[in-house]
């Protein structure tokens, strides 16, 4: 049964990794109710299967012994209107996740009716599932909101770009010249499913701001890379590099 999005009083995604290994492998329950001023919220993601792993081998991957991660608390009604889109635009299936894994929702109508629901589009599910994890992270003070920077430097001078995404409000501010602009949010996104497709090569990244020309991006973590020598693509089927220079250069 599918129940009218204007009518939803509250929503519960669930999530499991299936085959994915640990230490990545893990579960979460995000649940989400529609209040008058905010979406009350809570999530509960535990990473799974780590008993097999000698401490040595989780810290090699970037992990800690405690990345389990526990919130219950509001974030922006901002972002209402966008869930219960997804919401009316999926297409729905009754066959159940296999060890493939993947999100199912439960969700609850004003007039207490419930219905649990496997959505086809599974990717844009769990992407903005990721997206609504980054605004919790954001909203609780456990993240920052992700900040980039693009450095275009040709012989006729420089362009700096600071490009600010704040998940827990929705909004993008990009900074070039000492002007402050707003973002637009869908463009921003896909910009940024392109800067974490490459290769980026830690070994040529300097801290210093470059200073001869060519484009150059710092990814939050104070290093520059310059694209085409540092940052690479991986599937030379597909010209990620291209796609975040073109990307950069149409936000200004």
């Amino acid at each position: 049964m599918h129940l009218k999005a204007e009518d939803l009083s509250s929503m519960e995604i669930e999530f499991d990794s299936g085959v994915v290994p640990p230490p990545y492998s893990h579960i979460f329950k995000l649940k989400i109710g529609f209040g008058a001023k905010s979406l009350e919220t809570s999530l509960d993601l535990i990473y799974t299967d780590r008993e097999e792993l000698s401490e040595e081998e989780i810290f090699d991957e970037g992990f800690s012994l405690d990345d389990d991660f526990h919130f219950k608390g509001e974030i922006s009604k901002i972002w209402e209107k966008p869930l219960k889109d997804l919401y009316l635009k999926s297409k729905w299936t009754s066959t159940l996740m296999d060890e493939e894994g993947g999100i199912s929702l439960m969700v609850k109508d004003r007039q207490g009716k419930t219905s649990r629901v496997i959505p086809q589009n599974q990717q844009e599910w769990q992407i903005f599932a990721q997206d609504l994890i980054q605004a919790i992270y954001e909203t609780s003070k456990k993240e920052l909101p992700l900040s980039l920077r693009y450095l275009i430097r040709t012989q006729s001078g420089e362009k700096m770009i600071h490009l600010t995404v704040k998940f827990s409000i929705r909004k993008v501010e990009i900074k070039s010249n000492g002007k402050i602009i707003d973002g637009d949010w869908d463009k921003t996104k896909e910009l940024l499913s392109y800067v974490f497709l490459p290769d980026y090569d830690y070994s040529k990244a300097k801290q210093q701001v470059p200073n001869h020309q060519g484009h150059f991006i710092d990814c939050g973590d104070g290093y520059w890379h310059e694209l085409g020598k540092g940052v690479v693509n991986i599937d030379n089927s597909f010209d990620a590099v291209s796609k975040i220079r073109e990307g950069f250069q149409k936000l200004v």
